[in-house]
C-alpha cells in the first residue's frame, strides 16, 4: 500500500509525527486482508475483530513532506486466538528502512472474549 506524506502528517521538526505510522500500518493491515479476500467490515459484522494487544515499533530514518512510502505487511505467526504481522515503512523513491514494527492482534469476539480465528484468516500464515 502507498502512502503520500502530507503537511498534516508531520510535526514541528518537519517530519512524520511517530504516532501516524501507526495509522499507516492499520490501514496497511486492512488492506492486506481485502488483498486476500477478506472483508474487515464483514468480519465485524460477523462479531469478530482483531485488536491490537502488542506492538514493537522502531523507527529507522524520518520520513518528510511529499515522501511517498510503500507500506507492507508480511504474516510471522499465528495461534488459535491470535496473530502476529511483520510490518515495514519504506520511502519508494529510494527504498531506504523508515520504521518497522512487529503487530500481535488478537481474535476476539461478542464482549471481547478471545476466540479462535476463522480458518480463512489462519490459512494466511504459514
Amino acid at each position: 500500500m502507498e502512502v503520500r506524506i502530507y503537511y498534516e502528517d508531520t510535526d514541528a521538526g518537519g517530519v512524520v509525527y511517530h504516532a501516524n505510522y501507526l495509522r499507516y500500518f492499520e490501514r496497511a493491515r486492512t488492506e492486506y486482508l481485502r488483498g486476500k479476500g477478506l472483508s474487515v467490515e464483514q468480519m465485524h459484522n460477523d462479531g469478530i475483530i482483531f485488536p491490537v494487544v502488542a506492538l514493537e515499533i522502531a523507527y529507522r530514518s524520518p520520513a518528510r513532506l511529499d515522501d511517498l512510502l510503500v507500506i507492507e505487511t508480511e504474516p510471522v505467526s499465528a495461534k488459535n486466538t491470535s496473530f502476529v504481522l511483520n510490518q515495514k515503512a519504506r520511502r519508494k523513491e529510494d527504498g531506504k528502512l523508515l520504521a518497522e514494527a512487529l503487530v500481535t492482534l488478537a481474535c476476539v469476539g461478542e464482549g471481547m472474549k478471545a476466540r479462535r480465528m476463522p480458518e480463512e484468516v489462519r490459512a494466511l500464515f504459514p
